[in-house]
């Protein structure tokens, strides 16, 4: 059971991952530009892409560290 909660976590950080990483805007608007239209929750761009480096540092380190502990079988 535990394995399979996990496994439902790993999926759904991966799928977060991808999200935050589309949201960045390296060089253009890119789709970064959606969330910006309208009301926005940041004060300037650079803070929004600091805590969208936040997120994906963080959903990264979550993603790697279920996939060693699913991998490994330390849990079976």
């Amino acid at each position: 059971m535990l394995i399979t909660i996990l496994g439902w976590l790993w999926a759904a950080t991966a799928v977060l991952l991808i999200i935050s990483v589309l949201l960045h805007s390296p060089k253009g608007d890119g789709m970064g530009g959606l969330a910006s239209s309208g009301s926005s929750m940041f004060t300037s761009a650079r803070s929004a892409e600091n805590t969208l480096n936040r997120i994906s540092w963080t959903l990264l380190a979550l993603f790697m560290g279920l996939a060693v502990v699913l991998s490994a079988g330390w849990l079976s």
